[in-house]
């Protein structure tokens, strides 16, 4: 496992902002009142705990669906404004995902809102993309991903931000680490991948986010089949479907915490 941790003393961070897409904001880890929890909302808890009650403030600018661009013209202002200790800032994945995307480029221009990014800041915390050679949907883009991957992590390198490096992370590789629709996180693999970036800065975690999933059975080629088939009719054609028609899923969709709030 990449070690990205810094020697943060427990009061260091006292507030903290989270940009990104539909990874950030909790898809797959679904709360109350419609709302999606998250790694980030979990990863602010573990921070907060640091804390005096009521002293930490946390702020999700995160809406799924959005592109880098999109991240850039909306959260990023945003999360300037508010000044926070720390940032997360895990932007891209859906452009490396759209077809005849050039990871080189996307890079770039990540790199550019890091930098922005930096001068307001307290610490930029940056992601990289998860190892996909298991997940069905994503499989036949892993050296993409992996170009990205390698491009944040020499962004991060030259810029001085701790790392949650993703691809490393085993456990996430596992299919119980992903909801119904393969494309995010369920609430467990929120949570391991909460547990990571907490330890990325220097926490003292109350699990391993790498310990090995309880045994499974076998299944059968029958049951393989038959979930496939599932997911095929419930995510795979309704995500065609709003691609072909210029639809996100976030559209209409506003922040779930825009301000910095107590937790």
């Amino acid at each position: 496992m990449a070690d990205d941790s810094q020697a943060f003393s427990k009061s260091t961070i006292g507030s903290y902002a989270a940009v990104g897409d539909s990874f950030t904001e909790g898809v797959g880890d679904p709360g109350p009142d419609d709302a999606f929890i998250g790694w980030a909302d979990r990863l602010a808890v573990l921070l907060s705990d640091q804390h005096p009650e009521h002293a930490f403030r946390y702020a999700n600018l995160a809406v799924r669906g959005r592109l880098l661009d999109q991240i850039v013209e909306e959260q990023v202002p945003r999360a300037k404004e508010l000044r926070p200790d720390l940032v997360t800032f895990c932007a891209g994945g859906n452009d490396i995902l759209r077809p005849g995307s050039d990871p080189d480029d996307v890079a770039e221009r990540y790199e550019a809102a890091v930098v922005d990014l930096a001068g307001s800041v307290g610490t930029v915390l940056v992601c990289t993309g998860f190892d996909t050679r298991g997940i069905p949907v994503l499989r036949h883009l892993r050296g993409r991903i992996a170009t990205y991957t390698a491009h944040v992590r020499a962004i991060a390198d030259r810029h001085g931000c701790p790392v949650l490096d993703l691809w490393s992370l085993r456990s996430v590789q596992d299919r119980r680490a992903w909801s119904d629709d393969r494309l995010h996180l369920s609430p467990d693999g929120h949570t391991r991948v909460a547990l990571r970036a907490a330890q990325v800065l220097g926490l003292q975690v109350p699990a391993d986010p790498d310990q090995p999933w309880p045994e499974e059975g076998q299944r059968s080629p029958a049951e393989v089949r038959r979930d496939n088939i599932h997911w095929a009719r419930e995510h795979l054609v309704p995500w065609i479907g709003r691609r072909l028609r210029g639809e996100s899923s976030g559209d209409h969709v506003e922040p779930k915490r825009p301000d910095l709030l107590p937790l």
